[in-house]
């Protein structure tokens, strides 16, 4: 499963691209305005941090414009991938951009039959968000079973890209359905990382280490 980082701070996206598990970027509207700076100059910045696709939202909700503000994305850098809304509007518009080659992701979808009206427009990606159908009392992961359980009906190639993913769980549990992609927030990838038991397991390596008085020599 690849890993993206759903943020637009570059410090967190260079601490992500240092581990080499890193395979791209989400950002959003929201993401660009808590950075703070300037769209156009955070995106290309992004986009030389890594190699894989960055999620560029259009803001635009008719079609005609929509394609303005995704020609003027999308000569940022070969990597941009143009993010659009799951509306007729967007569709149209990413059918039109994936005709010639651009990759699309398809966002805030929030149901299975979504999900396949994005595929048969031609997405590259979707993104159904598990956290926020969570908060509504729905089933995230039920979701993200659906979708891939249709998309393996028909040998779609749009890729399940997972959002709005809250904890290591969410991770977990779409790796097991057989998600594409999960974005996530820089915390949620470094919690990844923890277990209490790989913690006390190093304490106990250096406790036994510093017993011997050795050194490894790194020079």
């Amino acid at each position: 499963m690849k890993f993206f980082v759903d943020t637009a701070d570059i410090a967190d996206i260079k601490e992500m691209a240092d581990t080499g598990l890193l395979d791209g970027v989400t950002t959003n509207p929201s993401l660009i305005a808590k950075s703070g700076r300037d769209f156009m100059e955070v995106t290309k910045e992004i986009c030389d941090l890594v190699d894989g696709p960055v999620s560029a939202e259009v803001v635009a909700l008719d079609h005609e414009t929509m394609m303005k503000e995704a020609e003027t994305l999308r000569k940022i850098a070969d990597n941009v991938c143009i993010k659009v809304p799951l509306t007729i509007d967007g569709l149209k518009t990413c059918k039109k951009l994936t005709s010639d080659g651009t990759k699309v992701n398809v966002t805030l979808c929030f149901s299975a039959n979504q999900a396949l009206l994005a595929a048969k427009a031609g997405a590259t990606f979707v993104s159904p968000f598990v956290g926020r159908h969570d908060d509504n009392g729905l089933d995230g992961m039920e979701l993200i079973a659906d979708i891939r359980r249709i998309y393996d009906n028909y040998d779609f190639g749009t890729e399940i890209l997972v959002a709005s993913i809250r904890n290591p769980v969410h991770v977990l549990k779409s790796a097991l359905i057989g998600a594409d992609v999960a974005t996530m927030p820089p915390a949620v990838i470094k919690g990844l990382f923890k277990h209490i038991l790989t913690d006390k397991g190093i304490e106990g390596f250096v406790a036994d280490w510093e017993k011997t008085g050795q050194t490894i020599p790194t020079s």
